[in-house]
Parts: C-alpha cells; structure tokens; sequence
C-alpha cells in the first residue's frame, strides 16, 4: 500500500468520539487505508456518548491496534503514511505529544509523525484553556502539527449535529488535500445559503 493512501487515526478520552467514529467513515468513502489507534477512554466515551459497540468503531478501520503495542506499524518512521489525525483528541495526549514523552501508542505514532514531518491533525477537545495548555499548543504548532478544534462553521446553515460533525471532518480532511465531497464551502453555491458575492461573467 503507498504512503499516498494510508492515514494514521487516534482516537483519545475526550468528549467528541463521533469525531474519530465518522473520520474512519469518511477514509472508507475515500479509499484511504486507515490505521486505528483507540484508547481505553475513549471506549469509555464511547459508551457515553453513542449507541455503538466498540467491537464496531474498530471494524471501520483497516488495520486496529492495541494501545499498549509500542511496536507495532504505526511507531516506526518507516512505515510511510500521509500523517495522523487524532479525533477527538484530549488534553492529556496532546500534553504527551508536545513533551515528546510517550507512553502509548496513540501518542508515540503523533510523536513519530513529527520528526518524520509528516502532517499531524489535533482535533482539540477542551473549553476553557490556561496558559499550559496555550504553551503546549504553541509548542506543538512550531514543531509543525495543526491544531484543529472542531468548531462548527454556521455559514453552512447546519440542520442537525451530523451536518456539524461532517463539516468539522471535512474541513482536516482538507488539510491532507482530500475532499470528502460533503462540505458547503464559503464563496461556493449553496456555502452560505445564498448567491456568491462574485459574479461570474458571460462567455
């Protein structure tokens, strides 16, 4: 499998797991191999949060492996991928990943994707911030990862949390270049709601 069709998915504790849950649906979709890293709090979010069993989220995933398999694909930089995207990801991972002292795999695999500089989407889940948690986002974003809170875009005019959700993922999909093809783009018919401020001229 190349490198070009392959993605890296952790899913940590943090509330939003329908974020991890609908990333591996919209890689399916697109034909990108993925490569699932779920923590045991998000299992627990999970049971929180939505009416599916994890034996399910894991089954959305081409490859599943165990947090605590350090040596497994995803925590070699020879194992080529577009990057990682952790969906949701909790402030205890993301403070792992800027210290660059790893305990598991989800957070050795991010680690991984730094120094290979590769792309490393962090989809943030946590209001109100302090100023350590600032600095490690700051930290992170010099070392060359993305930090992406999901925030939900109402120009789209979204008509239920599935349309919020889908546009969140779409939009760090968009970070690796790949369109999932369900967004309504600003600037774009049907964006806003309404007609594009640019008009485009007879030919």
């Amino acid at each position: 499998m190349s490198e070009k069709n392959r993605m890296i998915v952790g899913i940590s504790g943090a509330s939003g797991v329908i974020y991890g849950v609908r990333m591996l649906e919209m890689l399916r979709e697109l034909g990108i191999e993925s490569h699932l890293v779920m923590s045991k709090s998000a299992e627990i979010t999970l049971a929180y949060e939505m009416d599916m069993k994890v034996a399910a989220v894991r089954a959305l995933a081409d490859y599943d492996y165990p947090m605590e398999d350090i040596g497994a694909a995803p925590s070699s930089g020879s194992f080529r991928t577009l990057g990682m995207i952790v969906a949701p990801c909790s402030i205890r991972s993301m403070s792992e990943i800027a210290t660059g002292v790893t305990a598991n795999l989800l957070t050795r695999a991010a680690d991984v994707t730094l120094k290979e500089r590769r792309r490393l989407v962090l989809m943030l889940r946590e209001t109100p911030l302090h100023s350590g948690h600032l600095r490690n986002m700051l930290s992170l974003s010099d070392m060359g990862a993305i930090i992406a809170p999901p925030v939900p875009a109402f120009y789209a005019r979204p008509d239920s949390i599935d349309d919020l959700v889908n546009h969140s993922v779409g939009r760090v999909l968009d970070l690796f270049d790949l369109d999932a093809g369900n967004l309504k783009r600003w600037g774009e018919s049907g964006g806003s709601g309404k007609t594009p401020r640019a008009t485009k001229k007879a030919q």
